[in-house]
């Protein structure tokens, strides 16, 4: 499994736990004692490393390919997945996926970006950034679940909008805008989680709900680090710092009202226990969805419009 240059303490007290236990089977002695420990001091170690990390830290975390993504969440959170294609316009967008599902027994419309495991599956999702034909077929779909007055769950991680010459010709930033305002008049709550990548008008496309929420090892935010670093510095190796001027962390957007809650994790990241992170992001989604549910159409449109409204307000 990748690890990080931070992640050290924690591998090599992995190696002394793996090698302990490989060496207590074969001596055929007793460890138990030495093993939980080293494991105690493992998760120690691993709370304090994952509790100070630094921005651009949690930005290589939220990039951890072994991270659970949206149909990983889908098939952990839900039940009779029916997943649904196309824009009715062009084609089917990979990188965006969405359908009916059942979420603690109620019927929701589920949606969001999705990146590949390997070199093949990351061509066919184009590593997460949608095209216009995706955002068409996400704001096709939510249409639907308004109609049939279904709540919306989106999953939001992709780096940003695909760029390409073709997305542009087919109208990308015309496509996110539409569906900015269009999510904004739907009268059914929709939940959004951030659960990897919140890069830009990629991340937005799918990203007016009525509570936005966010990973504890995520980030959101207008322009990636690296991006960022080569507008301003010219150098797209002071990411790090970009990051820092960003303020693109949960603890941030917190702090300026851009989310509603941070979800927490489990010790040392989603990667590494992908049911437990599912039922963490699960326990916050169901909560939710029980308190917007008994809210009417007019309701749910009003209190997600206050919410847009509030961000940015400051004083002089």
């Amino acid at each position: 499994m990748l690890t990080f240059d931070f992640e050290k303490p924690i591998v090599e007290l992995e190696q002394k736990i793996n090698e302990l236990h490989k060496y207590s089977e074969e001596a055929s002695i007793d460890a138990s004692s030495e093993l939980k420990s080293l494991e105690r001091k493992r998760e120690e170690v691993c709370k304090e490393i994952y509790k100070n990390l630094k921005p651009y830290q949690r930005v290589q975390v939220a990039r951890h390919p072994n991270r659970p993504y949206t149909l990983d969440y889908i098939s952990m959170l839900c039940e009779d997945f029916i997943e649904l294609h196309g824009d009715r316009r062009f084609s089917d967008d990979h990188s965006l996926v969405g359908g009916f599902a059942n979420l603690e027994g109620r019927r929701i419309m589920v949606l969001g970006h999705q990146k590949g495991r390997n070199t093949k599956e990351n061509l066919k999702r184009n590593f997460g950034m949608a095209h216009p034909e995706g955002y068409r077929k996400a704001l096709r779909l939510m249409e639907i679940a308004d109609l049939a007055s279904l709540p919306i769950v989106c999953f939001i991680d992709t780096p940003g909008a695909y760029p390409g010459i073709g997305a542009e010709e087919r109208g990308q930033a015309e496509a996110i805008a539409v569906n900015l305002r269009e999510m904004m008049g739907l009268g059914v709550p929709i939940i959004c989680v951030v659960i990897g990548e919140g890069g830009s008008g990629g991340a937005l496309g799918i990203g007016v709900g009525n509570v936005v929420m966010i990973l504890e090892n995520s980030y959101y935010t207008v322009i990636s680090p690296e991006g960022c670093a080569a507008i301003l510095f010219r150098d797209a190796a002071k990411a790090p710092e970009a990051a820092e001027a960003l303020r693109l962390t949960p603890k941030d957007l917190l702090e300026f009202g851009i989310v509603e809650e941070a979800i927490p994790e489990p010790v040392g990241g989603a990667h590494r226990n992908h049911e437990k992170a599912a039922g963490f992001v699960k326990d916050s989604i169901v909560r939710h969805l029980e308190e917007l549910c008994k809210l009417s159409r007019e309701e749910i449109k009003e209190q997600r419009y206050q919410k847009f409204r509030k961000i940015g307000v400051f004083t002089e």
